[in-house]
Order: structure tokens, then sequence, then C-alpha cells
């Protein structure tokens, strides 16, 4: 299956599905409103949760948002790459209202994938694409997964491999002053920081059907089908053990290791893809070692406490 073939169908409205750097999406194109319904229709996404408009880069990105000094610099730094820049929205920007929830912004990156440039590029328009599974589920880092989640919902999907990042793009808000961040991802804060100075957090989790600015917000998100115990320090035999670094307690029913040398890029490329492995019969429950709160861990931890809040039934993850 060739970009041509997928670049049609996407000028059709339909949607494909495409590696990223980060996980894989699942793209239409974004100036097109039927086509960004269908992305929420095959998702199962709430209509407040925006989407991010993928670009090949700044260029592309100054014709739907105001952009800035701020974003220059950032770009430069992290374009492409796993980084989503909230800025204004241009007065003539052809992104559709509903990619961006109603709201008066619009998030923009510049995936890193070769695939993900060459499609952006054969359809000559932004790519509105969340990651490429049922809404609230464990995001796809392979395309087998795309085929687990979805199914035939997606007319084309592009193999490109493993994801390398295997988080979604770190998102930050550059309306605010300082900037904030929205979604801890795969460009780490301290990195962030060496380029633009302090930024900050923003631990809220907006209520009920209010618009998020980004997505990646709602309390329970990116969870597998079994609870998820975090810090474990001893398992059941019942349990399936995320363990990470070299000191692994013994007793679970099956052990998958982030990074048996503790190395917090292996983990968060191994995270989804090891999640969604525990998440199978028998395994009871998903019990998960503690992950150190720094550079990626920062985005890993968000994964985890998200993949393990209740999940609106009553029951914690």
């Amino acid at each position: 299956m060739s970009i041509a073939e997928a670049a049609r169908l996407i000028l059709e409205g339909g949607l494909v599905a495409f590696p990223t750097e980060t996980v894989y999406g699942l793209g239409g194109d974004a100036t097109n409103e039927r086509a960004v319904a269908a992305i929420f229709e095959a998702k199962g996404r709430p209509q407040f949760n925006p989407l991010i408009s993928h670009v090949l880069g700044p260029d592309e990105a100054k014709r739907l948002v105001r952009w800035n000094d701020t974003a220059d610099r950032l770009a430069a730094r992290f374009w492409p790459g796993p980084l989503t820049l909230v800025l204004p929205r241009a007065k003539e920007s052809p992104v559709a209202l509903l990619a961006t929830a109603g709201l008066d912004t619009v998030a923009v990156r510049a995936p890193a994938h070769p695939l993900a440039q060459a499609l952006i590029r054969a359809v000559g328009r932004p790519l509105a694409a969340p990651s490429a599974n049922r809404s609230g589920a464990v995001s796809p880092t392979r395309a087998e997964h795309v085929v687990q989640s979805l199914g035939d919902r997606v007319r084309m999907i592009l193999d490109g491999g493993p994801c390398q990042v295997g988080l979604e793009s770190t998102v930050l808000d550059l309306t605010t002053a300082p900037p904030t961040l929205l979604r801890p991802g795969g460009a780490t804060r301290e990195a962030i920081e060496a380029v633009i100075g302090p930024i900050a957090v923003s631990d809220a989790i907006p209520s009920g059907d209010s618009a998020r600015k980004s997505p990646g917000q709602l309390a329970s998100h990116y969870a597998p089908q079994r609870p998820v115990r975090l810090n474990a320090s001893t398992v059941a035999a019942d349990e399936g053990l995320l363990a990470f670094g070299p000191d692994v307690p013994s007793g679970a029913r099956l052990t998958l290791n982030l990074s048996p040398a503790g190395d917090l890029g292996e983990a968060a490329a191994n995270l989804f893809a090891m999640l969604r492995a525990l998440d199978q019969p028998p395994i009871g429950r998903i019990a998960v070692m503690p992950i150190p709160p720094t550079g990626l861990g920062l985005a890993i931890n968000d994964r985890l406490r998200r993949a393990a809040a209740d999940d609106g039934t009553g029951r914690q993850r």
C-alpha cells in the first residue's frame, strides 16, 4: 500500500493509520469537518477532546496558528519531533472547528517519522491524527495494535514498524506566561526549559464536558482492561508485573521488564506494548514497579496514573 494511495483516501475524506516516532496516529484531513467527525466516531472519542494538527514544519504551522518567537526557538530545537505547541488560531486558519473542540487555539506538531512526513507532503494539508486506538485505551506503538483496537474502522494502515519514542508528544501551551506543560511526553521538561527557561505545569484536569486545550487530559486514559496497581514492591500470583530496573520481585504470573538497565528511554519505548501484552487472561491485575519521576519518567508516570485511575464505573483500574 503506497503513500499515494493513502493520500488519495485522506483527500476523499477517509482515515489512514500511520506511524510517527511517538505512537501510531489515525489520520484524516484536518481541514475537512466530516473527516474530523469520522475520527471522533471511529475512536469513540469525546468531542470536547481536541486533536493535534500534524504539519511538516513552521512554514505550514504559520498558516494555522499565530506563531511567535518562543515557538520559533522551540521548533528549531525540537521539530521535527515529539513536541506539540498550542497557539492562538490564525484568522484564516483552515483547521476544522471540530478538530479544536471549538477553542480559539490550535495544537500543532511536526512528526519526525519519514512515513508521516511523506504522507503529510503527499496530502498537502495538515493531518488531524490522534492515537489510532479506541478512546481511552492503551495507545498503539505497532501496526498490529491498530488492527486489534480499531479493526475495519480504518481504511488503510501504513506499517512503519515499532515506534521509536513510544509515548505521545509533549504538549506545551504557548498562550500563557510562562508557557504551561499540559501533557508530559517525548520531549522532557528539562530539555524544554533549557531552551526557553522555566515553564508552568498544569496539574488541573478539566471536569465534565468542558473543552480541553490538549488531548491526554482525561482522568482515566491510556487504560488496559485489567486494573492497574502502581508502585508495587511485591506481587500476587494472579498479577502480571510491569517491572523496571534490575531488582525485580518474584511471584508474578508473568513479568515484563520495561528496562532491566533502568533506562527511561527504553522504558518509554516499551511502555504501551508491554501494557498490552500483560492485559491478557489469565492475568487478573497489572502491578507496576516505581518509575523515577525525572526526565521521560514524568511522562511515563503520567500515563500510568491515568491508566490506574477510576474509569467512571466506580472501580479503580
